[in-house]
Formats: C-alpha cells, structure tokens, sequence
C-alpha cells in the first residue's frame, strides 16, 4: 500500500460535483474507492465516510421534500443540507491535506 493524500483530498473534493451534475458526488468517490481502496492507505476509511456521508445527505434531501407542504419547512432544511453539502467536503479536504482525521456529522452508517 501506499500512502496518497492528494487522491484523498481529490476524492473528498470530488463530492462537490453534485452541486454541478446532481450525481457525480456520488460515483466518481465510489468508483475512486473501489479502485483504490486496496492500493492506498485510508482509502477504504475515507471512501466508506464520504459514501455513508452521500447517502445521508439523499435520505435527508427525500425526507425534506414532503416537509416542504408543512409551512416550508423542508426549503429549509434542503438550504441546510446544500450548505452541508458544500462546507464539508472542503473542510475535510483541508483536513487530509493536513494529516488530519476527517468527520461528517449526521452521517447514518451504512457501510461498514
């Protein structure tokens, strides 16, 4: 294995093309971790925390979608979660590139 913090920065950034194709945040990590993860050190973490963190980020954007009928509170919540969406990936980024361990809050588990 070796150790290659400027994919993981690439990888953590790479969720940011959701915001330009509404999709791509989600494959290009998924493909970078499936490819990757036995060839660099703390793929596999990094690549399990950003997909539970996408999938988290869907469940929450769908939920919010019937909230939107109750006095607009779910446009409330999409804001939040588009600002999420933003202001995480490149906080972490920062975080790798500095050796640092990255966090997502509100991020269900899924993967394992």
């Amino acid at each position: 294995m070796r150790e290659d913090n400027q994919l993981l920065v690439l990888m953590h950034l790479s969720q940011l093309l959701d915001l330009v194709t509404g999709v791509g945040g989600f494959v290009v990590p998924l493909v970078i971790w499936l490819t990757q993860k036995d060839k660099v050190y703390g793929m596999d973490v990094h690549g399990k925390m950003i997909l539970n963190f996408q999938i988290s980020l869907f469940i929450y954007s769908i939920i919010s979608i019937p909230l939107i009928f109750l006095f607009g509170l779910g446009i409330i919540l999409l804001i939040g979660i588009g600002i999420v969406a933003l202001v995480f990936p490149i906080l972490n980024a920062i975080k790798v590139s500095n050796g640092e361990i990255p966090t997502y809050p509100l991020s269900i588990e899924f993967i394992k």
